[in-house]
């Protein structure tokens, strides 16, 4: 479930909580907005969602689209990426069970506690975008990336400078923890005629066919977590998981 505050779609929380309760073995992911969300109220939420669905939630967290009416709708006059640098450690404390102070943008507050915790130890936090700073940021302090709509050789670009960045911090992230958001139409004239693909930063996987050679470059350098998602489309969900497993399900082999 992705999270973009001015376009129709659930709030990925409440979504993934209904679909824990009716899918016991489905793995939980959301691209959620972390700019502008009440830090303890959020640590609060994403553990009693791991707790009840026996730690099944991946949080990917992004800053947001950085253009008008969705820049204004988030809410947050600072810099966001500054602002997810100093909530991100605020987060993990409270999602450990740590007795925290904190006095910041992110909030004011001595001596929180949160109970219960997630299932998970640590609840891992996976980053998303492109840019060099983003990059950065994830080397530095994100458990995996999940970049959307990027060449293979952008996505091995990236994955390279994040694993510098993060050698260089310290740091290790697991080789398994790198994906991409893929999006697909099925066919030329979707991807040209639709207004919400144009104002992508790249095209979108058009056809089967085209889809299967997009995650083969990117299976060739190196990722292995992938999110394939339709656009936009009439088709029913059944039909159109049909035509995606033809489409992927054999490529690990």
């Amino acid at each position: 479930m992705s999270e973009v505050l001015t376009t129709p779609g659930f709030d990925p929380l409440i979504a993934l909580s209904w679909i824990a309760a009716y899918h016991p073995q489905v793995k939980l992911g959301t691209t959620m907005l972390l700019p502008g969300r009440n830090i303890v109220r959020l640590a609060r939420q994403l553990a009693a969602l791991d707790a009840l669905s026996n730690g099944r939630l991946l949080v990917t967290f992004v800053p947001g689209i950085p253009r008008l009416p969705e820049s204004d709708a988030i809410g947050v006059n600072v810099n966001r990426r500054e602002w997810m640098q100093e909530a991100l450690p605020v987060l993990r404390s409270l999602l450990a069970g740590e007795s925290v102070t904190h006095h910041g943008a992110v909030g004011s507050f001595e001596n929180v506690q949160i109970s219960p915790l997630p299932v998970q130890q640590p609840l891992e936090f996976w980053l998303g975008g492109m840019a060099q700073k983003s990059l950065e940021f994830c080397g530095q302090s994100g458990d995996g990336w999940l970049p959307s709509n990027c060449s293979p050789a952008a996505a091995l670009a990236g994955r390279e400078l994040i694993e510098k960045v993060a050698t260089a911090s310290g740091r290790v992230i697991s080789p398994e923890h790198f994906g991409v958001s893929v999006g697909y139409v099925r066919n030329e004239d979707a991807a040209t005629g639709r207004s919400n693909a144009q104002e992508r930063r790249s095209p979108p996987v058009v056809g089967l066919d085209g889809l299967r050679a997009h995650l083969r470059g990117l299976i060739d350098v190196g990722f292995s977590k992938f999110v394939v998602r339709p656009i936009e489309t009439t088709t029913p969900w059944q039909e159109e998981l049909k035509y995606l497993a033809d489409a992927v399900l054999d490529l690990q082999s």
